[in-house]
């Protein structure tokens, strides 16, 4: 029973966090996409510190050190991923479907930051192999145009890339911080100051709340960012995690670009280009080189389980 509650709530996050790329695309059509990231995690912010205040003796960071952890959470995992994954969908070509592949490179690339920051994670000759095969999966994804570098999307799949070695590299520094802050404070005080940054940065752009479309799909995708994809999908990523550890929910971010794809094409009429499965399959393939031991081990618990 354990077992399949698991797998279904796995399946609930994955079509969760994959469907968000969709309501991200749909959202963009109204919102100023900064401005849209930010008014996200504004909302996201409370619900996850009104969590946080459930779930934990103390919800307030203290010291420096975890305000430092805080800070890199809010500046690289929740401003900067953000604002320029927002940015790189706005471009018709980065569809719901190619953001959340290139976004799944996220493992790989955290892999390759863990070698600098964690020198206790070394990375053996196959597993730099995986980590070569995860970036060629990325760049049959982008499918680059020599003749024009930047026409074909090529600079927006660029920015989507950015966001997911910022993503990368912040989960790598929280994790090499000796900080000991439950991750649900960690994770609410990011949001809200992450949202903060991201207020300034669009009104350094120039955006404005008077360019924003309130429709009602607006709202909607908004509504469902905030709550559903932040608000819910952390709450059951963190009950997963401390269930299935890290490895096993990690896998998450290869499940969930189906779920785009469905999501895109059944909301916003996106296609499905052979580029995409293929930077997919190749990427999933760079995942099990990096990874091959641990996701050996876990087979062996689901075999002596069984």
């Amino acid at each position: 029973m354990s077992r399949a509650r698991d797998l279904a709530l796995f399946l609930v996050l994955a079509a969760v966090w994959g469907s968000a790329f969709m309501a991200i695309t749909a959202g963009l059509a109204y919102f100023p996409p900064v401005l849209f990231a930010a008014l996200r995690y504004d909302v996201a912010g409370v619900v996850m510190l009104a969590y946080a205040a459930y779930a934990v003796d103390d919800p307030i960071p203290r010291g420096r050190d975890e305000w430092t952890v805080v800070a890199i959470g809010a500046t690289l995992i929740i401003a900067a991923y953000h604002a320029l994954l927002f940015v790189g969908q706005t471009d018709p070509a980065v569809t719901s479907a190619t953001a959340s592949v290139i976004v799944s490179l996220s493992p790989v690339l955290t892999t390759v930051f863990a070698r600098a920051f964690l020198p206790s994670e070394r990375l053996t000759l196959v597993g730099v192999l995986g980590l070569l095969v995860g970036l060629v999966g990325a760049v049959v994804l982008a499918a680059p145009d020599p003749a024009n570098l930047t026409g074909g999307g090529t600079v927006a799949k660029f920015l989507v890339l950015l966001a997911a070695a910022s993503f990368a590299l912040g989960s790598v520094l929280t994790r090499a911080s000796d900080a000991d802050v439950a991750i649900e404070t960690m994770e609410a005080w990011s949001m809200l100051l992450g949202a903060l940054l991201m207020h300034l940065v669009s009104a350094g752009l120039g955006e404005s709340v008077a360019d924003v479309a309130w429709t009602t799909e607006g709202i909607a995708a908004l509504a469902y960012l905030s709550i559903a994809a932040s608000g819910f999908g952390f709450l059951v990523y963190f009950d997963l995690l401390e269930r299935l550890g890290p490895i096993e929910i990690n896998l998450v971010s290869y499940v969930a670009p189906i779920f785009a794809a469905v999501a895109g094409w059944l909301f916003l009429s996106e296609g499905i280009t052979p580029n995409t499965v293929a930077g997919f399959l190749i990427i999933c393939a760079g995942f099990a080189l990096v990874k091959r031991a641990a996701l050996r081990a876990e087979l062996r618990k689901y075999e002596i389980s069984g």
